[in-house]
């Protein structure tokens, strides 16, 4: 069985800083790469916790857009977090962007992040 394989890429959101692609789609299936929460516009880290999951969250919906899908299609979520005491920040503004039935998730507590960032966060996507 062959698989078609799509690079997605949009200018929507920030710019690979790294050797990989901001989504690949293999079939029905669309991997997000993590995204900190750089502004694409700027390429630059914006302030503040909420304000770095509110772009984090956009940066994903802007990736998913250009694949044709939202983050309703979301499947599996996973988030990481510098400090887990932000976690309830995490699902005030993730209940924003996604509905019920909400994905499978994982928060994991790291040590650090790309660039500074607090939070940080990827996706795989489902579609029709």
């Amino acid at each position: 069985m062959s698989r078609t394989r799509k690079i997605i890429s949009t200018p929507s959101a920030p710019a690979a800083i790294g050797i990989y692609s901001q989504a690949v789609q293999v079939d029905k299936t669309i991997y997000l790469s993590g995204q900190i929460p750089l502004d694409p516009a700027t390429m630059q880290l914006v302030e503040g916790i909420e304000a770095q999951i509110v772009q984090v969250f956009e940066n994903l919906k802007a990736v998913a857009e250009a694949a044709g899908a939202s983050l309703n299609d979301a499947v599996k979520l996973n988030i990481y977090l510098t400090d887990l005491g932000n976690f309830a920040k995490v699902n005030e503004v993730m209940a924003r962007y996604v509905v019920e039935p909400f994905p499978a998730r994982a928060a994991v507590g790291v040590k650090e992040l790309p660039r500074g960032s607090l939070v940080e966060a990827d996706a795989i996507l489902v579609v029709d």
